[in-house]
Parts: C-alpha cells; sequence; structure tokens
C-alpha cells in the first residue's frame, strides 16, 4: 500500500513538474511585434538590410526607410545584417521597438567585387585586388580619381599637383616600362579615362587590380594595373534626393626668397668678386613676386542625385558643376557634368545603360610662374610703361635677368582647352537557364576638343622681339566604340563550383583634328578687345590630320572552388592590334592562380584565427602602347626641291622617319605570391603580398644621331628588359563597442626596379643629371661629387693628383673642391659617378577614423623613405653667375666667414654653380598628413518636422603638415620624364585645401 502510494505521489511530481515547464515554455514563447529601425553609423537608413530571429528561419527585410517590422518572443535575440557592414545580434527583453546601428565593414569576406567581365566573393578572390570605399575618395576635394587614392592603396603611387585641372601620374607596382604609362580605366564596362572630365561623386565602388592575373582579362591593356570603376545605380524604392556642397580654399606654399635690401647686397658681391661693375640696380623698388603671383584659390563642388526604383526598374541621374579659380593668376578649370544609368527586367531578359556627359574648360597655366617667380628679381618693377605692353621684366645694366614676368605672359599668352565628351554603355542579358547567361555590351565614347590660342602683343621677358598678335585654333573629334559578346556558365556540382566565362571584344578608335592660324589680328575698337576669330588676321595656315587604330579579342576565363577550400582561376586572353604590323599583330596572354582557405580544412581547429588563405598566381600581360603608324614609314610631301639647269622648283617628298617593321608586343611576366589572415572575429586583418614582374621587350625610342636623316623622332624598337620586385604589407582593424567604432589601417610598400638590358647593343642611357645602365634602377644620378671648400691657396695647390698634378689650379678660396675620380688630374664630365637613386626605398600610408553618435573622425597619413631628388629651386637660387632671386638668410664663404657651407659668390665662373654636381641633390624623404576631415550628422529628431531624412556637415583640411628636410616647394612633386623623376624642375606643388561641406538627402 505504502508502495502504491509512494508511485501515485511520484507520479503526481512528474505531472507537477511537467506542467511547470510547460507553463515556463508558454511564457517563453509570449509572441510579441517588435519594430524599429537599422542605420548605419553616420545615420543613414539601411534600407533591405536582413533582420533574422537567432536560432530560426524567420526574419524581416528593411525598406527603404531602415524600418522593420518583426513578431517574436519577448527573450528572444534579434539579427541585423546587410552586405557592406558588420552584422549585430541585440536581445529583445521584452522591448516592442529595436533600432539597430550598423558598422561598416570594409574587409567583410562575402563582399562583391567586380573583377572584369564578372564578379567575385572577396573570400574566393586569388589575385592581388584592392579595394577602395568610394567615400574615402568623395571626402577629400580632388579634380581626379587618381588624386583620391593616394595612401589608400598598397603598391599604388600617386604624383599629383595643384594647378587646376591638373591630371595625377599613377603608377601601379613599381615602373612596367620607360613610357610612364597609367593604369586601365573600365568604368561600367567600358574602355575609358577617369580624366578630369569624370566627376569622382559618382563612384559607387572602385577595385584596383594589381597582379597579372588579376588583370589578365583586359589582355594587352592591362600591363600597368587595372583601375575598375563602377557608378552609382538607383535601388528599389520611393524617389531618394541627394544633394551636396562643398567649398574649399586653396593657399600655395611660398618660397623663403630676399628682398631688395638682402639681393642688392649678394648681387654686388658677386659682381665684385667677378671684378664686373655693379648693376646699377633700382632700390626704390621691392617687388615681392610671390604676392603678385601667387593668390587664395578657391573650389565650389555641387553635386545632386535623384533615384529610385520599383520591382523591374531602376533609375539614377546625378548632376555636377565643379568650378577651381587658381591660386596662379590666370588659371582656372570647371566642369559641368550629367549622368544617367538606368535598367531593367522582364523575365529572362534584362537591359540597361550608363549615360555620362560632361563638358570641361581650362584657362592653361602660362609659361612657368613656379620658376619665374624667383628667377625676377625683387628690383624689377611689375609695370614698367617703356616696355611693349606695359609690364616691368628687367633691363640691361640695371636688372640683368631673363626671367618671364608671370603676369605679363598670363596676360599677352591666352590658351584655353575645352572638351565635350559623351561616354556611357548600353547593355543587355539574356539568362538562356539558371546557370548559363549571354550578354551583349556596347560602348561609346566621343569627344569634341577645341584649342584657342591667343597671342597678343606685348612683351613678358628681356630682348624680346616684338612680335605680331596671333590667334591659333584647332578642333579635334574622337570617337571610341566597342563591342563585347560574353557568354557566363556558372554552376555548383555538391561542394564542387564552376564559372566559365567565354567573350568576344572589338574596339575602334578615330581621331581627327583641324587646325589653323592668322596672324595680326585686328582690335575691336568698341570693346579694346581681339577678334578670337579666324576670319580676321593675314598669313594664313591651316591642316589637318587623321588618326585610326582597332582591337579585336577572344577571352575565356576558368574558376574553380571545391569546397571553399581550394580555388583555381585560369584566364587566356588573344589580342591583335592594327598598330602592328601583319606578322606580328596577334599576341595570346595567359595566367594561372590558386587559393588555399586553410581556415575551412577539417584539421584547422582555432578560435582565435578565423580566415587564413594562400594565393599564388603567374600571368603574362601584353602593351602596345606606341603610335598608330610606327610601323610604318613616315613621309614629308611638303619639300620642295630645285632641279636642272633652269633651277625650276619642284615639289619633293622626304622619309623623315626611320620605320621598324618588325615591332612585336610588350610583355610583362608576373609572378605573385600572397597572404591573407584575419583574427579576432575578422576584426584584425592581415594582408601580404611578394611579386616579380619582368617586362619584355620594351617598346622604346632611343635617340639616335640625326645624321642618319631622322628628324621625325626617335624609331620605336622593342630592346629593354625592366624588372620589378615588390613587397606590399597591409594591416588593418577596426571595432563597435556600444556607439563608439573606431578602424585604423597602415600599408607598407616597397618596390625595387632594375633595368636588366637595354638593348641595340646600348649598355648606358644618359639624360640630364641621369645615368640608366644595364642592371642598375633607371635614372640613377650621374653627378660630380663636391668635397668641400677650399679655404686657402695652400690647400688648393696641395689638391693633386697621383702624379703631384694641381686638379685645380683656376680656383679660388671659397671654391668648391670636386672630386678627380679618375685622377687625371682635372675635373670632367669623365669625374661624374653614380651617387643615388631618385627611387624611394618604401613608401606608406596610414588611415584611421572614429565615430560616436552623430560625429566622426579620419585622418590619411602618407610617407616616403630613401629617394634622393634634385632640388631645381636651389640650383638657380644658390648660383650666381646668373641674375635671379637668391634664397633669404643664406651665408656664403668670405674670408671674414669661412665656417660655412654655401660657396664664394661670384658672377663670372660657373665653377660654383654647376648644375651636374650632387650639391643640389637632396633627401627626399617626407610624412605628410593628406587629409584630416571631421563630420557631424544631424540628429533625427531634429530633422523629422523639415522633411530631411539625413543632413551633414563636414570640415576637412589636406596637406597641411608636411614633414621633410627638401627645400623646395614640395616634396611630392611629380616628372613626366621617366628617366628624370626625381628632378624637380619647377613642378605645381600640391596646396593648402580647407573645406567645408554640407550634404542632405531626403
Amino acid at each position: 500500500m505504502k508502495t502504491k502510494f509512494t508511485q501515485i505521489l511520484k507520479q503526481r511530481y512528474y505531472l507537477l513538474f511537467f506542467f511547470s515547464l510547460l507553463v515556463q515554455q508558454m511564457h517563453a514563447q509570449q509572441q510579441i511585434t517588435i519594430t524599429g529601425k537599422v542605420a548605419s553609423a553616420t545615420g543613414e537608413p539601411i534600407p533591405f538590410a536582413n533582420v533574422v530571429i537567432k536560432n530560426t528561419k524567420n526574419g524581416a527585410v528593411t525598406d527603404f526607410d531602415g524600418r522593420y517590422k518583426i513578431t517574436a518572443a519577448s527573450n528572444q535575440t534579434l539579427i541585423f545584417s546587410s552586405q557592406g557592414y558588420k552584422t549585430i545580434e541585440i536581445a529583445i527583453n521584452n522591448a516592442t521597438t529595436v533600432d539597430a546601428t550598423l558598422a561598416e565593414d570594409a574587409m567583410k569576406l562575402d563582399e562583391i567585387v567586380v573583377v572584369g567581365y564578372g564578379s567575385q566573393q572577396k573570400k574566393d578572390l586569388t589575385g592581388a585586388v584592392s579595394l577602395v570605399k568610394a567615400g574615402e575618395i568623395q571626402k577629400r576635394q580632388v579634380t581626379t580619381v587618381a588624386d583620391g587614392l593616394q595612401g589608400l592603396v598598397t603598391g599604388v603611387k600617386v604624383r599629383g599637383g595643384g594647378r587646376p585641372g591638373q591630371e595625377a601620374n599613377i603608377e601601379i607596382r613599381g615602373l612596367k616600362n620607360l613610357q610612364n604609362t597609367n593604369p586601365l580605366y573600365v568604368i561600367d564596362g567600358v574602355i575609358t579615362s577617369a580624366n578630369r572630365d569624370f566627376n569622382p561623386n559618382d563612384i559607387e565602388t572602385i577595385q584596383v587590380l594589381k597582379d597579372a592575373s588579376a588583370a589578365a582579362i583586359y589582355g594587352s591593356r592591362a600591363a600597368n594595373g587595372v583601375i575598375i570603376i563602377t557608378t552609382k545605380k538607383g535601388k528599389k524604392g520611393p524617389l531618394k534626393v541627394e544633394a551636396s556642397v562643398k567649398s574649399s580654399i586653396t593657399t600655395m606654399p611660398r618660397y623663403d626668397l630676399m628682398g631688395t635690401e638682402e639681393f642688392a647686397k649678394l648681387n654686388n658681391q658677386a659682381y665684385d668678386n667677378a671684378g664686373y661693375p655693379r648693376q646699377n640696380l633700382n632700390m626704390a623698388v621691392n617687388t615681392d613676386w610671390q604676392d603678385a603671383v601667387f593668390q587664395t584659390g578657391m573650389i565650389n563642388d555641387y553635386n545632386v542625385s535623384v533615384s529610385g526604383g520599383g520591382e523591374n526598374s531602376t533609375f539614377f541621374m546625378s548632376g555636377n558643376y565643379f568650378d577651381n579659380k587658381g591660386t596662379v593668376v590666370g588659371t582656372d578649370f570647371d566642369r559641368i557634368s550629367f549622368r544617367v544609368n538606368a535598367s531593367g527586367t522582364k523575365g529572362i531578359f534584362s537591359i540597361g545603360e550608363n549615360i555620362a556627359i560632361s563638358n570641361s574648360k581650362t584657362d592653361e597655366m602660362s609659361g612657368n610662374p613656379i620658376i619665374d617667380v624667383y628667377r625676377m628679381t625683387p628690383t624689377i618693377p611689375l609695370y614698367d610703361a617703356a616696355n611693349p605692353g606695359g609690364y616691368g621684366y628687367g633691363k640691361q645694366g640695371v636688372a640683368d635677368t631673363f626671367g618671364t614676368n608671370p603676369l605679363a605672359i598670363a596676360d599677352f599668352s591666352n590658351a584655353i582647352n575645352e572638351n565635350f565628351r559623351i561616354r556611357g554603355n548600353v547593355w543587355s542579358e539574356l539568362k538562356l537557364a539558371s546557370w548559363l547567361k549571354y550578354r551583349f555590351n556596347f560602348g561609346y565614347e566621343t569627344s569634341f576638343d577645341s584649342y584657342k590660342f591667343l597671342r597678343k602683343i606685348g612683351n613678358w621677358t628681356l630682348n624680346q622681339p616684338v612680335d605680331p598678335s596671333i590667334i591659333d585654333q584647332n578642333k579635334g573629334r574622337s570617337e571610341t566604340m566597342l563591342f563585347e559578346n560574353t557568354l557566363n556558365f556558372k554552376k555548383q556540382f555538391g561542394k564542387h563550383d564552376l564559372t566559365i566565362l567565354v567573350g568576344q571584344t572589338f574596339q575602334k578608335d578615330k581621331y581627327e583634328q583641324i587646325y589653323g592660324t592668322k596672324r595680326n589680328i585686328p582690335i575691336n575698337s568698341g570693346t579694346g578687345q581681339y577678334y578670337q576669330v579666324l576670319n580676321q588676321g593675314d598669313s594664313p595656315v591651316v591642316g589637318g590630320f587623321i588618326n585610326e587604330a582597332s582591337l579585336a579579342s577572344y577571352l575565356g576565363r576558368l574558376e574553380y572552388n571545391y569546397d571553399n577550400r581550394y580555388l583555381f582561376n585560369a584566364v587566356l586572353r588573344r589580342d591583335g592590334s592594327s598598330r602592328f604590323s601583319d606578322e606580328n599583330k596577334w599576341g595570346n596572354f595567359p595566367s594561372v592562380s590558386a587559393g588555399w582557405r586553410v581556415n575551412n580544412e577539417s584539421f584547422f581547429k582555432s578560435e582565435f584565427i578565423k580566415d587564413l588563405k594562400l594565393r599564388a598566381s603567374y600571368g603574362e600581360l601584353g602593351s602596345g602602347n606606341i603610335g598608330n603608324y610606327e610601323y610604318k614609314s613616315f613621309v614629308n610631301n611638303f619639300g620642295q626641291i630645285v632641279l636642272g639647269t633652269g633651277q625650276t622648283l619642284y615639289p619633293s617628298a622626304t622619309q623623315v622617319k626611320l620605320s621598324n617593321s618588325q615591332l612585336r608586343w610588350e610583355k610583362l611576366k608576373q609572378t605573385n605570391l600572397g597572404l591573407d589572415l584575419g583574427v579576432l572575429n575578422n576584426d584584425l586583418r592581415f594582408t601580404a603580398d611578394y611579386f616579380i614582374a619582368r617586362t619584355e621587350d620594351v617598346l622604346f625610342g632611343f635617340p639616335i644621331l640625326l645624321t642618319t636623316g631622322n628628324d621625325g623622332g626617335n624609331p620605336i624598337s622593342n630592346a629593354a628588359t625592366v624588372e620589378n620586385k615588390g613587397i606590399e604589407l597591409e594591416l588593418a582593424y577596426s571595432k563597435k563597442i556600444n556607439e563608439f567604432s573606431f578602424n585604423a589601417s597602415v600599408n607598407f610598400t616597397k618596390v625595387n626596379n632594375k633595368l636588366v638590358s637595354l638593348g641595340n647593343g646600348q649598355n648606358e642611357n644618359i639624360v640630364g643629371n641621369t645615368m640608366t645602365r644595364a642592371g642598375s634602377p633607371v635614372g640613377m644620378w650621374y653627378v660630380l661629387q663636391t668635397d668641400g671648400l677650399f679655404q686657402n691657396q695652400a690647400e688648393i695647390a696641395n689638391y693633386k693628383n697621383a702624379d703631384g698634378k694641381v686638379i685645380m689650379p683656376g680656383a679660388v678660396p671659397g671654391d668648391i673642391r670636386f672630386k678627380d675620380v679618375n685622377g687625371d688630374g682635372q675635373i670632367t664630365s669623365d669625374d661624374k659617378a653614380i651617387v643615388g637613386s631618385p627611387w624611394p626605398e618604401f613608401e606608406m600610408g596610414l588611415n584611421a577614423g572614429a565615430e560616436y553618435k552623430g560625429f566622426d573622425f579620419s585622418m590619411n597619413w602618407i610617407a616616403s623613405h630613401g629617394a634622393t631628388v634634385y632640388d631645381g629651386f636651389r640650383s638657380v637660387v644658390d648660383r650666381f653667375d646668373d641674375n635671379s632671386n637668391y634664397r633669404a638668410g643664406i651665408q656664403p664663404w668670405t674670408p671674414e666667414n669661412p665656417n660655412t657651407d654655401f660657396p664664394r659668390v661670384t658672377k663670372g665662373s660657373t665653377l660654383n654653380s654647376r648644375g651636374d654636381s650632387d650639391r643640389f641633390l637632396e633627401n627626399g624623404d617626407f610624412i605628410r598628413l593628406k587629409y584630416i576631415g571631421f563630420g557631424y550628422n544631424l540628429p533625427e529628431r531634429i530633422l523629422n518636422k523639415s522633411g530631411i531624412a539625413r543632413a551633414r556637415l563636414t570640415l576637412s583640411a589636406q596637406n597641411i603638415i608636411t614633414i621633410t628636410k627638401y627645400k623646395g616647394l614640395d616634396p611630392e612633386f611629380s616628372n613626366g620624364n621617366i628617366f628624370e623623376r626625381g628632378v624637380d624642375n619647377g613642378a605645381f606643388p600640391n596646396l593648402r585645401t580647407y573645406s567645408f561641406g554640407v550634404e542632405f538627402s531626403f
């Protein structure tokens, strides 16, 4: 009985326990409705973000305003995610409103990367591809895309300047050839250029393809790297309007130059030391040429866009006006541009277009005022009524200088460049099956170029002849048509993921120009202005030409992914160019790459390492960057010849440029080894790449003697071989803690270039003060070496060679002592030696940012170390055999001041002013704060009543801190001559820029 009672109690206990659990479970599963908003760290709503109940498949998607509604249990957790943002989890905790703020994740592994004729997930990349957030470029005040890339990407070197309309030079992974060629730009599938006509505000994404395997799909045009840009597209949802206004003030760095009193003292001393009579300097004048020529610049950038879409179609439209009033008198650049992108889908058919129209106008800089402000002396007045045109520019015996008055040349020599460009594409896709897609793309670009030059009557330099007024105009039109057909197969077979692309492309380029010139242009008596039309004046000259080229290509790519562990990629492209003769027209460009995602292996067990991928690739790329008809002879048919006893004049034709019918493709062979590592839940990421690139059969025109009859330019040949080796490292970290988030990244690039051989039987090539020798880097410094100053006559007499010969008998105390390298007892060009390199040992970039509530901060530093550069400024102002201004504060050698490294000043000798010595070589190291910016997003509660969805204020500055020992204007100067890369000959400097911006959307 007792046992039975006990059993009953146990049963009741079990029932009670079960009932208790049931009650708890019912309470836990009490369903409530949760609403909220998903926004970015800047407060902008994130449409189409995913909101999923943790450990279930139930979820919702945010609308265009970032709002969502979901039903869940009060004790569950919501997971918020969106492409390009970090995923977060938030517990409901009985709340009916749950808002989420997602931090951007620039390194998200499932991010989609455009790689040319297709796309891949970032985690599946096997080549060296860098992604750049468009916002990093758009927040800077830049004219072109290249300007904004500086310091953001490993292996990408940018050198630009602040002249209105100036386009930066960009170099990916060092020197690939000898022509200083920019990379290939692909915008929305169109082969084009992201020049000053392109509006950077339209950019959605940027990918930089750096190694041969990544760029091989573009074959013969990808040897210098590829930059792929996709522009903004519309999104499903109601109409969205965005507008921004950014105004900037720009200022020019200044030289430290002498005023009249200090200048006169040193100038008189130079004439006295030479035994020349002093100039009759005008001491009543104290002109600051920098104040007269340099001014505060202004940049205004206005941008507006409208976008939206429905179930089957989307659109995006934008307009931009960009105006840059230069920091030098007489310079200006303005651009107006429009864009319309649209696409639609109906069943298996899709169609779309991307069209951009722009008109840019540049008032080009006349002469080089960056040099002239120190070539002109302070004793010369700005204006002189005695001179033709009324400007001051020197006078014999008073101011013997051949510098140019920048105000005068800006007035009397006007050049205007105007360009109207249309570029875009129309594409269509046919989804033949879920795994097979056909795409047709037609790209078109045309530009109408107008150049106008007016030479007014008036002089700008001493002893200049009086020239008549001249009007010179030319009109040109370029046209590019691109036809592409591609077939894409993509299918998964269990653990196998296979993508195959095959395609055919054809591109045709045409450029034609007409030009005309007239002299003695009359002036309109009513307005005092010149008639700037070609129906005025006399002595007409007219002409024109047409250039045409075409490129046909076949391409194929295979991508294979096994179990997200083993990745393989192979590309083959075959190009045929009209720029080569029939026997050398075609070139084949293959590449292979592989990746191993070690972290997905079953044996790999690590909570610390979240991502580990090894990459390897090899590829061959080509380049046909030569003129359209280089393999043919050039004939001048405008000649005349006198023949016969009657001395009759006959028309004649002469071959003026030698041809090379054996020209063939320049070929780049590149190997790349890479590693991608993510730790701490991928908050900390490290990327490393090592590459070897060798360019063979480099196309270049080395100088030949004019006695050969060649006066039409140096003939091109496949001569040199160039080799690059480099290391790229990048370390990036990002983290969000409650409402505070921050990110930081540092990148390091080291590239060594070597000219393996020159070809054509040459071992070395001398250009200016540089030597390019087989087995060494290009453009090494080849100069005389200085060895201090002679302090007395005894030192001069004792400076002998091994045979006892006095080496510099003509020197006097205070003169520079040069090294007699070859020991022949005299200083000649044979004593020159290679003393340094213009190439930096490494370059770095540092990027950092932070966000807290509505505030954000970001900055970008760049650094360069190891380059030796030539200071063209000092090579003028530190010499005294010519009349220019001098550096303020210098203390030259005198018997009373022997403890100095500055030689005695003298007008009569070039000994102390030789430009081919190491005296003007300087350390080119620098560290620069390239960008610093602050932003504030107005709170939503303030904007709700105004109808504005988002409003943002920004304040930023560029180039405001530079740490360097370089004495010129800017250590970050640019020189387009590949052999004189390190020569600063009056390059336009980067400007200090202070910007204020307003952005809003509704």
